[in-house]
């Protein structure tokens, strides 16, 4: 293991609050809205808001954990200080990987998206660049600074909800309201995907602790930030869905619900920005994954998993500099050639790994750890984590063939590379 370096502790608050939130507002509440109705229909509205709940159950877990802990790494910290080293490697190892297959899609649907506005980047050099470009700054400016990442997390964010705060505020009053009780048939068939679409468009919060080595206060403001960001979160979600459904007639049917709703109340302008909230929405949680993806690298490598370099800080930033090029490196080539797909089918498991360990570490972190001035005690003793369990076990049981049999290879991998841990 390596002696953990001193890290700049300089990330407030309420740029916590604008990291948790830009991991978890990314393109899912553009593309959302008809998806959940097209299953779901006006029932969808109830649906989104009850989904914001049962994650309720899982975000309490972290803010409890959270407050016990003032290192990086997140989840990977929590299994590693309640199961032990084995369990604490998989569980950062699958979450690693989770954001490598995350930070690929999203800049290739980067690319898509703005091939609507340029179509050159739908292809050829155009989509190399606009992929290879934003990564390339976002990885210098993090580099410079955790801090200077946080800054760019909260412009970013202002770059997305701004559209999306317009489209709630214009579209109220365009709402007919009998379409939110109109009789629509609700396809069974699809429950599971559309509860895990609904589940998982909340998904991101995990990674909110992973810089916890540079904020100022990680075990106050951790869970401040994730008990925010789960409020907004699902005030947001429900607000758009109700707009969506009461003003777009064939909600269901549409590729882009919010551009075109919004060219309904608002004119071809309306369309037009929140296509550039789209846009926006997408390089922000880009930023937020490259800020906070190579904590989980740089966690491990502290502990003796991969090269010693991975666990230095850059002499003059104090910043992870070497698992942010590394995160970065992995990224390019998996978004320039669309092969990321099949990797990105290990989201849903990896993240099950961290959600259940997590919860089921609550209790035992209370048994092994003696609680401090800023320890968030949940109430009502196991009943919180057992709840989370089952929300975990739910989105378990709705994971496809294909997820699974992905996520017991990357557990494989991760057991290999266990075993060949550095010894100095």
């Amino acid at each position: 293991m390596l002696p953990a370096p001193e890290t700049s502790r300089v990330v407030t608050r309420w740029e916590i609050v604008a990291l948790a939130l830009n991991d978890v507002i990314g393109s899912g509440v553009y593309l959302l809205p008809a998806a959940a109705a097209a299953v779901l229909g006006p029932a969808s509205l109830w649906a989104v808001a009850l989904a914001g709940v049962a994650v309720l159950l899982i975000v309490l877990c972290y803010a409890e954990a959270g407050s016990r802990f003032d290192g990086p790494g997140g989840g990977y910290l929590y299994a590693r200080a309640a199961w032990g080293e084995l369990v604490g490697f998989e569980v950062g190892w699958m979450t690693f990987l989770t954001r490598v297959a995350t930070l690929a899609s999203l800049s290739a649907g980067f690319a898509q998206a703005l091939g609507y506005a340029w179509p050159a980047a739908r292809a050829g050099w155009g989509r190399a660049l606009v992929i290879v470009v934003p990564l390339l700054v976002l990885t210098a400016i993090n580099v410079q600074g955790v801090k200077a990442g946080a800054r760019t997390s909260v412009v970013l964010l202002a770059g997305k909800l701004v559209p999306l705060a317009l489209f709630v505020a214009a579209g109220l009053p365009a709402v007919v309201w009998s379409r939110l009780t109109a009789p629509a048939a609700i396809d069974a068939s699809r429950l599971g995907e559309v509860a895990l679409l609904l589940l998982f468009a909340f998904a991101g919060f995990e990674n909110t602790a992973a810089p916890a080595g540079e904020f100022r206060s990680p075990r106050r403001d951790v869970p401040f930030a994730l008990m925010t960001q789960i409020g907004l979160v699902t005030l947001t979600y429900a607000s758009v869905q109700l707009v969506a459904l009461g003003t777009l007639p064939g909600l269901a049917g549409s590729a882009t619900p919010l551009a075109d709703a919004a060219r309904l109340f608002l004119g071809s302008w309306g369309g037009a920005l929140l296509t550039l909230g789209a846009v926006a929405s997408i390089l922000g949680t880009i930023g937020n994954t490259v800020l906070s993806g190579p904590r989980y690298l740089y966690a491990l490598a502290l502990d003796g998993f991969g090269p010693a370099r991975l666990g230095r800080l850059h002499p003059r930033h104090a910043t992870p500099a070497a698992a942010i090029v590394t995160q970065t490196l992995l990224v390019l080539p998996l978004a320039l050639t669309g092969t990321f797909t099949g990797l990105a089918a290990l989201s849903v498991v990896a993240r099950l790994a961290s959600y259940v360990s997590t919860a089921a570490a609550v209790p035992v972190l209370r048994r092994k750890l003696p609680d401090g001035p800023n320890t968030l005690r949940l109430p009502g003793g196991p009943a919180i984590p057992l709840a989370a369990l089952g929300v975990s076990a739910f989105l378990l049981a709705s994971a496809t063939a294909a997820n699974l049999l992905a996520g017991a290879a990357a557990i494989a991998a991760g057991g290999v590379l266990f075993a060949i841990r550095r010894r100095e």
